[in-house]
């Protein structure tokens, strides 16, 4: 049985009574009558005071798990219930725990933003390229469980299977915040199914996670070093092929402001039939990766952007699905679990807590 004495004092530590106070000050501005004459103000107005009562909330509800952990005990020693129903809410009460610290390292600005998701397939053919679309499944079935909204903005098939590449917008709370953490080569040991000898392969593929900026984070975009493609838009993105060009391709020169280099960033765009839109979200694309760009250089160690610009090859992933062995371990945490179908199923949070539980604080990659 585990022993376990709760901490009394989390109010403090999650400066519970503070938030309160600010929780009743920040509600006090929704009633002003010219609240909604500014309705981005008031959008943010309101972000705000839901943020504050879900931190409340939150608390109120491990201090409720704790309560209940502390009377299982209680309840065990005169003979009432069993030992496993003692351990059952010591686990309970500890996964709300951790969950309500995992919230209080996403602080920075970016983490309660969504996520731009892109997969790419690497070297290999199509047994990588099968191996993309198999994590942009993933992806998709996390942020399903999470009840996030997806959606695929760009989606270019593989040449006899799977995907070459694939962007993907994830819009909810801190949906940035969690994936982070995501950024780097991932590699797949399996038995292929497209090797006629049966043999055991291995395959790699990157995923980069940037920021997905809301109309809160201002940034500037320089329209002289804008170009335009357009085409016909199929697959997944596009659904079926258009007989217009409502694809389009964005062209952007973009400036290190600091050390005077350039680079072409290119963003195609296939969601909507509309070229109009697809233009609109191209160009929310670019500002999240120009985005992405600014908080590079706040940030006082780069290394968190490392492993998404290693090659995609032999010892540079930062986790490994075993097929064979039944194992899926993160090589930057040392967590591990044998349910790999359950990981492929996108059952991906008890990595992202390792991630956040050992790196949350600083915000960079090992």
């Amino acid at each position: 049985m585990t022993c376990w004495s709760a901490p009394k004092r989390w109010g403090g530590i999650f400066d519970i009574d503070q938030k309160k106070i600010q929780l009743t000050e920040e509600e006090l501005k929704t009633q002003d009558p010219d609240f909604w004459s500014d309705s981005k103000a008031a959008e943010q107005q309101m972000r705000k005071v839901k943020e504050l009562k879900r931190w409340i909330d939150g608390f109120s509800s491990v201090s409720s798990k704790a309560e209940e952990l502390r009377l299982s005990y209680e309840y065990f020693k005169e003979g009432i219930i069993e030992e496993s129903e003692v351990d059952e809410a010591y686990s309970v009460a500890l996964r709300e725990i951790e969950d309500l610290e995992i919230a209080n390292m996403l602080q920075a600005e970016e983490d309660r933003l969504g996520a731009v998701l892109k997969v790419n397939s690497g070297a290999g053919g199509t047994e990588s390229q099968d191996w993309a679309s198999m994590l942009v499944r993933l992806y998709q079935r996390w942020a399903e469980r999470k009840g996030f909204k997806v959606t695929i903005t760009n989606w270019q098939d593989g040449d006899e299977a799977g995907v070459k590449t694939v962007t993907m917008q994830i819009e909810g709370d801190s949906v940035y915040g969690f994936l982070k953490g995501e950024n780097g080569v991932h590699r797949l040991v399996r038995v292929s199914p497209y090797n006629a000898q049966g043999k055991r392969m291995t395959s790699f593929a990157s995923v980069f996670v940037v920021p997905l900026v809301d109309d809160t984070i201002h940034i500037e975009v320089n329209p002289a070093q804008l170009s335009w493609d357009t085409f016909r838009s199929s697959g997944a993105g596009g659904q079926n092929v258009n007989k217009v060009e409502t694809g389009v391709r964005l062209h952007y020169m973009y400036k290190d402001p600091d050390t005077g280099e350039e680079e072409e960033i290119v963003i195609e765009n296939t969601e909507s039939r509309s070229q109009l839109d697809n233009r609109e979200n191209a160009l929310r694309l670019l500002r999240s990766q120009l985005y992405d760009r600014a908080l590079e250089k706040k940030r006082a160690a780069q290394s968190e952007i490392e492993a998404g610009k290693k090659k995609i090859e032999w010892g540079s992933q930062i986790r490994s699905y075993v097929f064979d062995d039944r194992r899926v371990k993160d090589h930057r945490t040392g967590y591990q679990t044998s349910n790999v179908n359950a990981v492929m199923d996108g059952e991906i949070d008890d990595f992202l807590k390792a991630y956040l539980m050992e790196f949350g604080a600083t915000n960079t990659n090992p």
